[in-house]
């Protein structure tokens, strides 16, 4: 009340306290689901399922953050070009123009994508990586008695077949 009018002071704290606590409990869903995929993909189907979504969420989360980066960055750089004058179709547009306020639009999507989202896909990689890590130990030991189990029925159940090579005038004979 009265921050309008000038008569009131603004409450900071109260606005970044509201602020950090619906980011805290927004991000809850998004952690849980980085620290939750890698433990089930592990558990339920092995380490080297596991591989295979380390490796498909690494190569789309590189490129999804790279690409969040640059379309942020080129976003901010449209709005900026607008100062000095910007030539589309050949008539020169400059602050205030259209095409300035859609660019000012773009920046506002952009700044997000540069800042925030981009650099976050790093984070979500490196997270699910360290909890992979942290349970290979676990799935090492769980699965090599399973692999030294079905090595044993493969052994058991194969006919091992070698058959001898020989050299006649220099044909090869398999008999």
């Amino acid at each position: 009340p009265g921050i309008m009018e000038g008569t009131g002071k603004p409450e900071y704290e109260k606005c970044v306290a509201i602020s950090t606590e619906a980011s805290i409990k927004k991000m809850m869903l998004p952690g849980a689901i980085a620290i939750i995929s890698p433990l089930i993909m592990g558990f339920l189907l092995g380490p080297e399922a596991l591989g295979g979504f380390l490796a498909g969420a690494t190569v789309s989360g590189v490129l999804m953050g790279m690409f969040q980066n640059n379309a942020g960055g080129a976003w901010d750089n449209a709005k900026k070009s607008f100062e000095k004058g910007v030539d589309i179709n050949g008539k020169m547009y400059y602050k205030g123009s259209e095409p300035h306020k859609a660019s000012v639009t773009g920046d506002t999507v952009g700044d997000p994508f540069k800042d925030t989202s981009g650099p976050s896909m790093n984070i979500l990689i490196k997270l699910m990586s360290i909890v992979s890590l942290v349970i290979a130990p676990t799935l090492a030991t769980i699965f090599s008695n399973q692999t030294k189990k079905s090595e044993n029925i493969v052994k058991e159940n194969t006919i091992i077949v070698s058959p001898k090579i020989t050299k006649a005038d220099n044909t090869v004979y398999i008999k």
